[in-house]
């Protein structure tokens, strides 16, 4: 019976503890919604004068984050830059090796958006959506 119960928290417990994707930003930048969000990281946003930054490919929270806001795979995106960048229309935005240097340069540069895993997000930064 002990057993029983003691599987049950544990299970409860790993539930809770699972976080997912989230929108950060300078603590100075205002909410955006999901479709301002998906221009910024496509390049298709010329008019705002926020800077996206990215996780390096194979990141999985890079594949949960655009699978969720920009709808594309990490093959997808690819692509896209690629063919953006080949005509001299857009380059990617400047990518990071970690969640940690992530939300490092986001709280230090007052126009900058990323995404971290919920659980990692402190006071140096602002939920700016949550998708």
């Amino acid at each position: 019976m002990f057993n029983k119960i003691l599987c049950t928290l544990l299970v409860l417990i790993s539930f809770g503890a699972h976080s997912s994707v989230v929108v950060i930003a300078h603590p100075s930048v205002t909410d955006l919604d999901s479709a301002t969000i998906k221009k910024i990281y496509l390049g298709k946003a010329k008019s705002l004068s926020i800077m996206p930054i990215e996780l390096e490919d194979g990141a999985s929270l890079k594949s949960e984050f655009h699978n969720k806001v920009t709808g594309k795979t990490e093959a997808q995106l690819q692509a896209y830059w690629a063919k953006k960048v080949f005509t001299g229309k857009g380059k990617p935005p400047e990518s990071v090796s970690s969640s940690a240097i992530m939300k490092n340069k986001v709280s230090s540069i007052n126009n900058a958006i990323g995404y971290i895993d919920e659980g990692d997000v402190d006071s140096s930064v602002k939920v700016i959506f949550r998708p």
